[in-house]
């Protein structure tokens, strides 16, 4: 027994689904650099300044 699908994807269908995967793709990159500058600036509160040592003029 054989078997045929015929499948068709319109351009309006197509269009929508490029830009569901195109959202998402970006939402995912978004949410993990949100994520990332979160514990980058956490553990930069435990840094301790540089101590400038610049001669000065007064």
């Amino acid at each position: 027994m054989i078997t045929n699908y015929l499948l068709y994807l319109d351009p309006g269908s197509g269009s929508y689904l490029v830009q569901i995967l195109a959202a998402a793709a970006l939402g995912v990159v978004f949410f993990f650099r949100n994520i990332k500058l979160y514990i980058m600036a956490f553990f930069s509160r435990f840094k301790k300044p540089k101590k400038d040592n610049t001669p000065t003029n007064d």
